[in-house]
């Protein structure tokens, strides 16, 4: 049995000092993958800390014979997609300009912050988190399979709609190809 597993059984039977060696041991990794999500360090705490009390409340449903991190990751990143969800409905910062450049390169109207977050706001969730992941944190398409563990070609397919559709939302013509 691994250290990991050990620790878990531990955590199971309430052993208090054997969660604090597992936040030890994911805490770094989880804040830098909320922040990744998110772009936004408080943000990446508040998911952190949300994680890691619902990781608690929830070890027991852990199934032993399978691998942890996936299970943590999958708690990360669906308490991650929650937050972005509940926070998208603030308007988005000015740190989206790299998505307007991108979705409106060549385009000669001015695009209005307030249209864009309506824009993502009527975008699937999982179509506005790819954006988000690509454009806003700079992920590759590789990683964002990763992240959300996904197919490449999902990934792909998934942004390739999601331009598509803001680009018809925001007032454009969605290219035909």
């Amino acid at each position: 049995m691994d250290k990991e597993s050990k620790l878990i059984k531990k955590i199971k039977k309430g052993d208090q000092r054997a969660f604090k060696k597992l936040y030890d041991v994911y805490a770094d990794y989880s804040l830098r993958t909320a922040y990744g999500i998110t772009g936004n360090q408080a943000d990446a705490a508040d998911i952190v800390q949300e994680v890691f009390i619902k990781l608690y409340r929830n070890i027991h449903l852990f199934d032993m014979k399978r691998p942890f991190k996936p299970w943590f990751y999958q708690l990360l990143v669906n308490e991650a997609r929650r937050y972005i969800g509940k926070k998208a409905k603030q308007a988005i910062s000015v740190e989206s300009e790299e998505l307007l450049d991108y979705l409106h390169t060549g385009a000669e109207d001015e695009v209005d912050f307030e249209d864009l977050e309506n824009a993502m706001d009527k975008l699937e969730e999982n179509h506005r988190t790819v954006l988000i992941l690509k454009y806003l944190n700079d992920f590759t398409e590789k990683e964002i399979a990763e992240i959300l563990e996904l197919n490449l070609n999902t990934v792909k397919s998934r942004l390739y709609k999601a331009r598509r559709k803001l680009k018809t939302l925001m007032g454009g013509v969605a290219d035909e190809e």
